[in-house]
């Protein structure tokens, strides 16, 4: 959900090498993880319909009580839905029904 991206740190003595740090910075994209929950949702909301669930049954169920056994493995939707934070999960909801 978060980009990780490579940064170099250069020696201030010319003796020195170089030395290269990955992910020392972490940079937030709240479009980018909204959008990523979203794709994930409309996805495990499909799996379930298509497995014959009643998606949104399933999907209160799995945001209660956090048990994936909520959500079909079919799809790989257990394994995205697991990707994204209960809390996040809410927090994207309640902006998406409040309009915010």
């Amino acid at each position: 959900m978060f980009k990780r991206e490579k940064s170099v740190i250069i020696s201030s003595t010319p003796t020195k090498e170089a030395l290269t740090v990955e992910d020392a910075t972490r940079r937030f994209t709240a479009i980018d993880e909204r959008s990523e929950i979203r794709e994930i949702l409309s996805s495990v909301y499909d799996s379930l319909k298509v497995k014959g669930y009643n998606p949104i049954n399933q999907l209160v169920g799995y945001i209660v009580s956090e048990d994936p056994t909520y959500i079909t493995n079919y799809n790989n939707a257990r394994a995205l839905i697991c990707r994204i934070d209960r809390d996040e999960l809410l927090q994207e909801l309640l902006i998406s029904y409040l309009g915010k």
